[in-house]
């Protein structure tokens, strides 16, 4: 039977990279979310053996939401603050992982809860280099890596790349995101969506890429979170 987790964490790509660690040993994943309240949701309605869990998160700290639960189930916490260790511990915690963690660190946590065999290291799951759309009656290549941003046109898109010029595209911006692997593109406004390490600046209503100003949505604010998964 596989391990059923769930994950919580208030920044995406903190996100991306827990998914990506579970999915390589195989467990199964019931849950992702963005704060302690959405956690409540899925713990209600879901069995859940292991929750690795953020600290530091707006509005309650993951902490809290473990003395809230009547029976909580087994936890590894997941943070970038040493300060909140001894207290994790003190909530019977599994494991503490401090990020930034490596996928060894990752299985030696899992281990304490049952035992993983790994005959060698696993590969983060497969992520294409490339998508294909179709435009003018061909279907045109496009590299990841060369994208900056896309901007919804209403039924359009238009994907803007470093070098070449932009295209444009009849396609919806919400049927491309959920093209693009989470963990490189983030959508930050219903009109917009950015490869994250194009993000050169940023303050809490916009970024910038490549010397442009795009401006970050208030329904999305919270899970783009200042990017302070740059920092945190």
């Amino acid at each position: 039977m596989k391990l059923r987790c769930l994950l919580v964490d208030d920044e995406p790509p903190a996100l991306a990279i827990l998914a990506s660690y579970a999915d390589s040993l195989g467990l199964e994943v019931v849950g992702k979310c963005y704060n302690a309240f959405e956690a409540m949701q899925v713990l209600q309605q879901k069995p859940v053996d292991v929750l690795f869990l953020d600290i530091k998160m707006p509005h309650l700290l993951g902490t809290e939401l473990i003395r809230t639960l009547r029976n909580p189930p087994k936890v590894i916490f997941t943070t970038a603050h040493k300060d909140f260790a001894l207290e994790g511990y003190d909530l019977d915690a599994v494991d503490y992982l401090l990020k930034p963690f490596s996928l060894e660190r990752f299985i030696r946590a899992v281990n304490k809860i049952t035992p993983v065999e790994i005959t060698s290291e696993p590969a983060p799951p497969e992520v294409s280099s490339f998508l294909y759309f179709r435009i003018d009656r061909k279907m045109v290549r496009v590299e990841l890596e060369d994208i900056l941003y896309i901007e919804s046109l209403k039924d359009y898109i238009r994907i803007v790349r470093e070098v070449e010029k932009p295209l444009v595209v009849k396609k919806s911006i919400t049927s491309v995101e959920e093209m693009l692997p989470a963990h490189l593109f983030m959508r930050i406004h219903r009109s917009y969506i950015v490869a994250v390490k194009r993000i050169t600046a940023y303050t809490h209503h916009d970024v910038e890429i490549n010397g442009l100003e795009l401006p970050v949505g208030r329904i999305y604010r919270d899970r783009f979170n200042t990017l302070k998964f740059l920092g945190k």
